[in-house]
Formats: structure tokens, C-alpha cells, sequence
């Protein structure tokens, strides 16, 4: 890379070094600088920034960061090239913090602790050093005309026939396409898009998206109903919820009421819904692909601060569920804190619901919990689980 890109990221991560998080630094200075408003440029510095989180442990920080950060790009060619000159051992004791260790439920018997990781671990791990892909959702109808246009689209993996999902791996700044403008895509991750599969609701239905955000999963779920029936969606962030209306008129969704909830006992409506889907915040292990900087942020600490959040969400939604209803949580985490110990202790205190298969997420789903996990999607990592009320 060229001195000015290097340089560039340098300047972001002494930003970083304040404790701003990577992301919102890449925002700020590419903004504020004229150099970089081409997208290859901009393209180019973050790479570059999040490349160095992705090897940070194998630098010398005393070194400069811009040769930190040819550092980082060079172990990167290299694991592109050949990832098994990387030793397994070595993946498990520097591309994760310390406290990940015995958190993740891997599905090999016995395969917590120890220095070597299991197969999936290892699988993972690798998955964590490779660059992410860029997924994209087309509005139902519209695949076609979207991606002929855009060029670069590649459907998911076979097993997930999901018609309106593609990677894209060209040069376009998609922002700035008159497809993107005219609403006839949204730039969403694979395992985000599952999870709407997962809630499969039909049009005419009333659903509540409860922790909405900028409304990504609320969007996918109205394009579902077909813009028919009922959508809320809530959030605790009006500067977010702000977004999801922006997002709504672009891309003509019309099915849908926003507003404030701050995730506590009093609920926005008395309404009962055919469907309840709690994306509930949690620590973003199943992110850490496609942002490296969060590895060395997250702490167990927030883990279960975290879980109790999440406890108490399910708990305070739940009446809003009608009989014969669905529940839906997910998280884009792999921690077991977050994921089957929450899905396991909400089944035990509540007898009203019945855990139900996670159909749509992933064929011949016979199980109420899935984890989808980030080397077989090459996406996110995600955990879904599902229940009826009886």
C-alpha cells in the first residue's frame, strides 16, 4: 500500500488509541479528509486499520504504526496464501482475548480447554483472520434487475436457497448506485437475513421487532409481509429510529409504526402479536470478522452484564405474545452466557411457551436453538432460537 494510505491509517488509529472504536474513527477522518473520498482510497485505509486489529498481537508495538501496519498487511498475504503455515495453537492464543476461551459451546465433546483448539474453533478462527464478505438483501421480485445491474453477485451457499440474498465483490460504492437510491436493496448480512427467515411471517400478520435499531431485520420483515398487516418496530435510540424511517420511505415500506421503548416492563402497546422478535444487544462475538477492533473491547464483563439484559428482555415481552404466537431471539454472539443459557433458562421459567423448530434459518432445522456460525456462512456468527406460546 502507498505511503498516503499508511500514513492515513496511522492518523486513525491514534484516534483509536483515545478510545474512540474503529469504526466510527474510519468515519470521521475519511470525511474530514479530501484525499480520500474515492472509494478505492477509502477502501484501502480501512483495510488497512482493520487488517492491523486482525494481527495486533503478532506486532511489535514498539515499532512505528505505519510499519505496525505493513506489518499486519504482510501477515495477511501470507494467511491468504497459505493459512495453514499459521499454527493452530498460535490462531487460539493471539486472534482472541484470553476470556473467550471456555465461553463458546463448541459442538465437539470435550473440546473446551487446552491449548489446541477443535476443528470448529480452528474453522472459526481462520474465518476471523480473512477479510469479510459484503452480503446484500434485493426486495423480493427485484434479484434480477438488481444484480445484473450491480454485476459481482453471488448467490449464498446451496444449502441456504435463500432467493433474494447475494455477496458482492466488485469496485462500486454501493451507496451511490440509483438502485440502492431507489430502494431496491439494502447491504445486510447473511446471518441478519436468516434471522428474519427464522420469524417467517406472512402477510396480514401483526409482528413487533423490538430492538429495532436502524431498522435492517425490520425492513427484511416487512418485505416479507409483502407490506401488508402490521410491523412495529421500537427502539430505545430515537437517532436510530430516526434512520429506520429514513430507511422505510427509500425503500417503500409502508406496514410499519416506530417508537421509543426503552426495553423495561412498561410496553409501548397493549397489542398482541402474531410474532415477537427480540434482536437483543449483546457482546458481538459473531461480528468479530468484520470488526477486529471489538476482540480487544469486549470483555467477559459485558458478556453477563449483557445476559441479564437479555433475561429481562424475554421476560417483559413475552406477555405480548397471542396463543399460538411466536417468540424469536437471536444474537450475533457465540458466548454461551448469551445464547443457550439464556434460550434454556427462558423455557424453564416460562411454561406457557413450547420451544419450536427454527424453520426458514437453515433446512431441516428440527432444533428450537441454532447457532450459525461464521466459516459455514461466510457471514456474521449468529445464535436463533424459537418458541410458541401454547
Amino acid at each position: 500500500m502507498s505511503s498516503p494510505v499508511l500514513n492515513h491509517a496511522a492518523r486513525v488509529l491514534k484516534l483509536v488509541q483515545t478510545g474512540v472504536p474503529a469504526d466510527q474513527a474510519l468515519r470521521d477522518s475519511l470525511t474530514q479528509d479530501r484525499h480520500f473520498t474515492a472509494p478505492l482510497a477509502r477502501r484501502q485505509v480501512s483495510q488497512a486499520v482493520f487488517t492491523y486489529f486482525r494481527w495486533w498481537r503478532w506486532l511489535a508495538p514498539k515499532d512505528s504504526l505505519q510499519k505496525q501496519l505493513e506489518a499486519a498487511l504482510a501477515l495477511q498475504a501470507r494467511f491468504d496464501k497459505t493459512p495453514d503455515s499459521f499454527k493452530p495453537e498460535a490462531l487460539a492464543a493471539r486472534a482472541v482475548p484470553e476470556w473467550l476461551k471456555d465461553e463458546i459451546p463448541w459442538p465437539e465433546a470435550g473440546a473446551v480447554g487446552g491449548n489446541r483448539p477443535c476443528a470448529t474453533e480452528l474453522a472459526w478462527l481462520r474465518q476471523l483472520q480473512r477479510a469479510p464478505t459484503l452480503w446484500i438483501r434485493t426486495k423480493q421480485g427485484l434479484e434480477a434487475k438488481v444484480t445484473t445491474a450491480l454485476g459481482h453477485c453471488t448467490p449464498p451457499p446451496a444449502h441456504h436457497s435463500l432467493l433474494t440474498a447475494f455477496a458482492y465483490s466488485g469496485p462500486t460504492d454501493l451507496y451511490r448506485t440509483k438502485e440502492f437510491q431507489a430502494g431496491e436493496f439494502e447491504i445486510q448480512d447473511l446471518a441478519s437475513q436468516l434471522v428474519s427467515h427464522a420469524c417467517a411471517p406472512k402477510p396480514g400478520e401483526t409482528w413487533w421487532d423490538t430492538c429495532a435499531g436502524e431498522g435492517g431485520k425490520s425492513m427484511h420483515l416487512a418485505d416479507l409481509m409483502q407490506n401488508k398487516g402490521l410491523l412495529w418496530a421500537t427502539d430505545r435510540s430515537v437517532r436510530r429510529l430516526t434512520k429506520l424511517k429514513a430507511r422505510a420511505a427509500r425503500a417503500q415500506i409502508f406496514n410499519y409504526r416506530a417508537g421509543e421503548w426503552d426495553g423495561g416492563a412498561k410496553l409501548p402497546t397493549k397489542t398482541k402479536f402474531d410474532g415477537v422478535l427480540i434482536d437483543a444487544p449483546c457482546s458481538g462475538v459473531g461480528t468479530w470478522q468484520r470488526n477486529p477492533h471489538a476482540r480487544w473491547t469486549s470483555s467477559l464483563t459485558d458478556v453477563q452484564e449483557l445476559a441479564t439484559v437479555q433475561t429481562n428482555l424475554l421476560n417483559h415481552v413475552a406477555p405480548a405474545v397471542k396463543s399460538g404466537g411466536r417468540l424469536v431471539y437471536s444474537v450475533c454472539t457465540l458466548t454461551r452466557a448469551e445464547t443457550t443459557a439464556i434460550a434454556d433458562a427462558f423455557t424453564s421459567a416460562h411454561p406457557e411457551f413450547e420451544p419450536w423448530p427454527v424453520s426458514g434459518a437453515q433446512p431441516s432445522a428440527l432444533s428450537a436453538q441454532l447457532f450459525l456460525w461464521p466459516q459455514a456462512l461466510n457471514a456474521n456468527g449468529m445464535f436463533i432460537a424459537t418458541w410458541k406460546r401454547k
